[in-house]
């Protein structure tokens, strides 16, 4: 089961992330948060237990903290969740800084389940594609994981023009 932290400072919204979740295979609310200090604290306790959070729903829009800055001090916990963003901030810059702090993904509100599912269910298919039990992985492991993520189909290829 993949552990998930849904850290949301809306009501309504993590309400509807929670049931979301809850929708998907493989997936386990872990714990909710609305602040970024909450949600530091839940993960770094996590952490330090045999059940880590693998996951950070992450709205970058906190109220005391930006999400940004939180994604930035997650990389730092061991082992670090990895975070998709879910957020109404459209910002091109914004976006550019979820990914540059770790964020694997970027799902723009309001958005449907489908789309919600999609985007977990990639990271999921991701996560299985990563060898078990190990601290590295070969090129051949990495690039079939992010391929997974990204949706390439790499059953294909180009086809070649003369």
């Amino acid at each position: 089961m993949i552990r998930v932290l849904v850290v949301e400072d809306e009501p309504l919204i993590l309400e509807a992330h929670q049931v979301f979740l809850a929708r998907l295979r493989g997936f386990e609310l872990a714990g909710t948060a609305s602040t970024a200090r909450d949600a530091m604290r839940k993960v770094a306790a996590a952490a330090a237990t045999e059940t880590p959070i693998d996951l950070v729903l992450l709205d970058i829009g906190l109220p005391d903290v930006s999400g940004i800055d939180l994604a930035g001090s997650l990389a730092a916990v061991r082992p670090a969740p990895d975070i998709i963003a879910i957020t109404s901030e459209r910002d091109l810059e914004m976006v550019r800084a979820a990914v540059g702090h770790g964020a694997l993904a970027y799902l723009l509100k309001p958005f449907t389940f489908a789309a919600f599912r999609d985007r977990l269910d990639r990271y999921r298919r991701f996560r299985e594609a990563l060898p078990a039990g190990t601290d590295a992985a070969s090129q051949a492991e990495v690039d079939r994981a992010l391929a997974e993520f990204k949706g390439i189909d790499r059953t294909t290829s180009p086809q070649g023009g003369g």
